[in-house]
């Protein structure tokens, strides 16, 4: 008898079916994985388990008995605990009141704040979460306060253990330390379902995992009987195959296309200092680090919204360091933001209207009027090129899926042949499909003698597309490591803000 039973689970929304005669079994003390792409079903299901949604049909069973989770107060009263991939956290409060909230310890009306600060401490100790109770949670780095956030579980005796990306925001130490913790407490005898989009880390944590492909279970693999790929060919229904980069040329025959020398940004808060790098043509400069260490700010030097900015940034060997943003953007500086709904797209606008946006008033004809049919034409033209998924030229960019809409961003910023390409997690939220084009494009670009610098929090998609990677950390770069030279080891110690030995490049 399986711990956990979800039986012909089914959920539809307006014109979407999410959830298709779903049935997972998920045994006791095991660490089951589910994958799938973006829209394949997987937050749909978690929400249906944890009360945030209620299915159309199906049944779900906790050890044998049929369950009614009608909210998340239920599932927590059932031992049932989720990590939501944006930690539900008040940074105001310390540890020991976050992971109290709503269940304090109470001496008559007033909160027992000894014995809380106690019981947290004992928590953490048995389950080897060590956390400073009086800690405030906004002092504490991103890794432990994930350690918070189970131990908000934990506190509430949870025992089914859901766990959203949990990694998208961890060195990989850090995320080695969260393997190693969730390891002991299926020992100490939860049962987890670990949801991510990492293959690697199905194959290197999970005994189980199972495969959605628009929203139907496709298969349930053993892991030790599979590989990443077969993996990602159930997830999208093809095979799936790497991205190849070759050799880039020798320095001697590159030229820089962006410099960055002593850029320094003091404005309120935020502090990026001593940034200095260089992205030569034909090479993708890869820039790692735990979100938060400068990596905003840096893009709003180099596309020129910041305040408070010194040091100099050159694009092709001419300064850009005091010019506007669309006259960087006429000189050759292209950017993915790292937003697409709120920094690259207007929702409310069609295809066409965004793909002019970047260059509509260069195409303004006598008395300022546009062409709209030549527009219409170039975006129905751009529509073929890049892929894009959508009736026709005229749909909402709102519409589309995440992996259309970015496709909308790249399709704009490369229609002008730039020499500098910004990309900011340029793959993030996207499927393996999507995913796949987006890195295509950006090699293409490097082939073309593009510059291309690549931030991105997703460790292996540096390493397998960079040529060099330079790790920002606290506003500073602290070492850089061409490809050849690079570990997973060496670069998570360097976003960790841990000294090198010595710089390798």
């Amino acid at each position: 008898m399986s711990f956990l039973e979800l039986r012909g689970i089914r959920k539809t929304y307006p014109g979407v079916l999410a959830n298709d005669d779903i049935s997972l079994h998920v045994e006791a003390g095991e660490i089951h994985g589910l994958v799938g792409e973006n829209g394949a079903g997987k937050s749909t299901l978690m929400k249906l388990l944890y009360g945030m949604e209620q299915p159309d049909a199906g049944e779900i069973r906790l050890n044998g008995k049929r369950v009614m989770i009608a909210n998340p107060q239920d599932a927590i009263r059932l031992g049932i605990g989720m990590v939501h991939q944006h930690f539900q956290l008040v940074p105001s409060l310390t540890v020991a009141e976050n992971i109290a909230l709503g269940a304090e310890p109470r001496y008559g009306p007033f909160l027992n704040r000894f014995r809380l600060r106690r019981q947290v401490q004992a928590l953490s100790e048995q389950f080897g979460l060590q956390v400073d109770p009086n800690a405030l949670v906004s002092d504490l780095p991103v890794g432990l306060q994930q350690r918070v956030e189970i131990l908000k579980m934990l506190y509430r005796n949870a025992r089914l253990l859901i766990l959203d990306e949990p990694s998208a925001v961890l060195t990989p130490q850090e995320v080695e330390s969260l393997f190693g913790v969730l390891r002991r407490l299926v020992a100490g005898g939860c049962t987890a379902i670990f949801i991510t989009h990492k293959l690697y880390e199905i194959m290197a944590l999970c005994t189980r995992a199972t495969v959605l492909r628009r929203g139907r279970v496709v298969g349930t693999v053993q892991t030790v009987d599979t590989t990443p790929s077969e993996i990602a060919r159930l997830m999208v229904g093809h095979e799936v195959e790497a991205p190849v980069i070759t050799e880039a040329p020798a320095d001697g025959r590159r030229r820089p296309r962006l410099e960055v020398r002593n850029l320094q940004i003091t404005s309120g808060s935020r502090r990026a200092t001593q940034i200095d790098l260089t992205v030569f043509g034909g090479e993708i400069l890869g820039i790692a680090g735990v979100e938060g260490n400068g990596q905003q700010e840096l893009v709003e030097a180099l596309i020129g919204v910041a305040d408070g900015v010194s040091g100099e940034v050159l694009l092709d060997g001419e300064s850009i360091t005091r010019v506007p943003t669309r006259t960087r953007r006429e000189r050759g500086l292209a950017l993915i933001p790292e937003d697409r709904q709120t920094e690259g797209l207007s929702k409310a606008m069609a295809i066409w209207e965004n793909l002019s946006a970047g260059d509509y008033y260069q195409q303004a004809q006598g008395l300022g009027v546009l062409p709209l049919g030549q527009m219409r034409a170039m975006a129905a033209g751009l529509l073929n090129r890049f892929d894009i998924r959508a009736t026709d030229e005229r749909v909402g960019v709102g519409t589309l899926s995440g992996g259309n809409a970015q496709k909308v961003v790249i399709a704009r910023e490369l229609m002008r042949d730039p020499s500098v390409l910004v990309a900011v997690q340029p793959t993030r939220g996207l499927d393996i499909g999507a995913a796949g084009f987006v890195q295509e494009q950006l090699l293409r670009l490097r082939g073309a003698g593009v510059g291309v610098l690549l931030i991105s929090a997703d460790l292996d998609e540096l390493l397998a597309l960079s040529d060099r990677i330079a790790v920002l950390f606290n506003g500073r770069i602290v070492a850089q490591f061409p490809r050849a030279a690079a570990t997973r080891e060496q670069i998570g110690l360097a976003m960790a803000g841990k000294t090198m030995s010595e710089n390798i490049l």
